[in-house]
């Protein structure tokens, strides 16, 4: 069987995806492969120059807009001066073992980025996605605890890598409830995850787990990485697949669609953190 590449990408012409985190890495090269496919790629950053630097020489039509999802109030004015309909909405943006820090609203910095800033946009746009929400995880979330009464990480000791795994397994949760949710509702909108494996990008550079970066007989380069973004964002995979590599571990390999690990197909948990979320988020003042 021929491997998926995006050679193979439809034609979307026509259609809307909104990236975040799409300035440089895994996002700036799935907004570069959807443009060239004929999409208008919306790329909500931190750094709308360096964006719009980024791209400048590319075919394809961007938007550049200023996203943050760290910070829940600008995750608010992203949605609150969008209008229009979204295709597709690709959660990209995240952070990776970084030492223990508060955003402005006084939540964990990363399990904000990774988790609670993306459900919050995620929920506040869901009106106007007609097709689906692609998640960015990490086969690091089998390896992840969720603690629901400490989950922005109050009263335990902090653990830069923990923090890291327990936000991608509530990220494959979040898809699981949110599936749950639009299946309830008859809605035609898909929850979908990807994983590009281990991908050799700056994500983990300040990091000690970096050094895996240098065995690239375990790791895909970034252009292969960004394959599972690609796929489970265009193709006809079910409600809550986890699209990731198909080699050993899920580390390496061409996108397929593979099984989340157990943690993150608990029904139970998945609500119970929806709600938990609701409430964190809901508790930071408009």
């Amino acid at each position: 069987m021929t491997s998926w590449t995006a050679n193979d990408l439809p034609d979307l012409t026509g259609r809307t995806v909104v990236i975040t985190g799409a300035g440089r890495g895994l996002g700036l090269i799935t907004a570069r492969e959807l443009a060239r496919a004929g999409a208008h790629v919306v790329l909500g950053v931190r750094d709308p120059d360096k964006a719009r630097h980024a791209v400048a020489d590319l075919p394809g039509t961007f938007d550049i807009r200023p996203l943050d999802v760290s910070d829940l109030t600008s995750v608010r004015a992203f949605v609150d001066a969008w209008s229009g309909g979204i295709d597709i909405l690709i959660n990209n943006a995240g952070v990776m073992d970084i030492p223990a820090a508060r955003t402005a609203d006084g939540l964990d910095l990363q399990t904000t980025t990774n988790y609670t800033g993306p459900f919050l946009l995620t929920t506040l746009l869901l009106d106007h996605i007609t097709d689906r929400v692609v998640h960015v995880t990490s086969e690091l979330h089998k390896q992840g605890k969720i603690d629901l009464d400490d989950l922005d990480w109050r009263t335990r000791k902090h653990n830069g890598m923990q923090a890291y795994q327990a936000s991608k397994l509530a990220v494959v949760l979040f898809s699981l409830e949110l599936q749950r949710r639009l299946t309830a509702a008859d809605s035609p909108v898909r929850s979908v995850l990807a994983s590009p494996g281990i991908a050799r990008t700056t994500l983990a550079a300040h990091s000690r787990s970096n050094v895996i970066n240098r065995l690239t007989f375990l790791t895909n380069a970034p252009e292969r990485g960004a394959l599972s973004l690609l796929y489970a964002a265009t193709q006809d995979v079910p409600g809550n697949s986890y699209v990731g590599p198909d080699g050993l571990g899920g580390f390496r390999g061409s996108p397929t669609v593979r099984r989340q690990g157990k943690a993150g197909l608990d029904p139970a948990i998945a609500g119970r953190l929806w709600d938990t979320t609701t409430g964190l988020v809901g508790a930071v003042a408009r």
